[in-house]
């Protein structure tokens, strides 16, 4: 096997078909059928599948391995470069909603002052849609909720964050400034439908005390949750976040009493030996993070003391 027939794979596997990889890669279709064919002889299997235009099962193993050798090698660029001259490159990062509103034009600045000649790339996701993105190496770094359950994943705390309720001015929570969740529970308020990990976790909080919540409307997505919040439709259930650099006209920040902080990290792939670049970022986010909670009641900084453990580690090493 080679370099060059692993990237075709990938093109592939990426583009579901021979013809657009080979427009995606600059060259002829039998270039690729060529190559694609001499990788699965000298694997042994078959690694598209040509009627469903997909990945055989072999096929997504050798593609992930290609990915995880992509990586590395775009690594020993990097190294090398960052020890020649300035850092250079690309990182992509992916970022929770409510925090990416905050935490991004910060990132931008920071990184672009420091290292003009790297370009960092921001992925605005939900943390089930990050974490494979990760796995597979299209993410070097990520901002996900914490804890992540999954064995190719390594996450360091960044910040814990109360869950408040963004009360409208004229509504009675706005008079509060601060609330127990049992009497939370005798009005109605906006929050993520259930099955989200949010909403999970506070359903979960209210079951402890042997309440529900009652819902104006569930809505599924915490940015657009925090809009109708701030623009005075009804009162919502969000983390401290959230409310990060918004404008405080029209609405009140009252904290929830008996609900439990969530807990935000920065996750990478553990399988792969992090570039020069990418640590730069995530240097650069932990001294945001830190230089933005010491002004924000509701976030604590969390110094990371490692990584944190995954379930059935051990069971998944290359």
């Amino acid at each position: 096997m080679d370099v060059r027939q692993l990237s075709v794979l990938l093109a592939v596997a990426e583009h579901q078909s021979f013809s657009a990889a080979a427009h995606a890669l600059h060259t002829a279709q039998s270039n690729v059928s060529a190559h694609i064919s001499r990788l699965e002889q000298e694997a042994g299997a078959t690694l598209i599948d040509r009627t469903r235009r997909c990945l055989t099962p072999e096929g997504q193993v050798v593609a992930d391995r290609a990915r995880r050798i992509q990586a590395e090698l775009q690594a020993i660029s990097d190294d090398l470069a960052s020890m020649r001259a300035n850092l250079s490159g690309t990182v992509t990062v992916g970022v929770i909603g409510t925090t990416a509103r905050w935490i991004a034009p910060l990132l931008l600045d920071e990184v672009g002052r420091l290292h003009e000649r790297l370009e960092v790339v921001i992925l605005d996701a939900t943390t089930t849609s990050l974490v494979p993105l990760l796995v597979q190496n299209r993410l070097d770094l990520a901002i996900v909720n914490l804890p992540v359950d999954d064995p190719d994943i390594e996450t360091d705390d960044l910040f814990s964050e109360d869950r408040v309720v963004i009360a409208p001015t004229g509504h009675e929570l706005a008079l509060r400034d601060r609330i127990d969740l049992a009497e939370l529970a005798r009005h109605e308020i906006l929050l993520p439908p259930k099955g989200t990990a949010f909403r999970d976790e506070v359903d979960t909080d209210a079951r402890r005390i042997r309440v529900e919540l009652s819902t104006r409307a569930e809505i599924d997505g915490l940015r657009l949750l925090a809009s109708l919040a701030f623009s005075g439709f009804a009162p919502a259930l969000l983390p401290a976040s959230a409310t990060h650099g918004a404008s405080t006209d029209g609405w009140r920040s009252v904290k929830v009493d008996r609900l439990s902080p969530r807990a935000v990290g920065l996750g990478r792939n553990r399988r792969t030996m992090p570039a020069a670049p990418p640590r730069a970022v995530a240097d650069a986010i932990r001294r945001i993070v830190r230089r933005e909670s010491a002004n924000q009641p509701h976030i604590q900084y969390l110094e990371s003391l490692g990584p944190r453990p995954t379930a059935a580690r051990s069971s998944h090493l290359p």
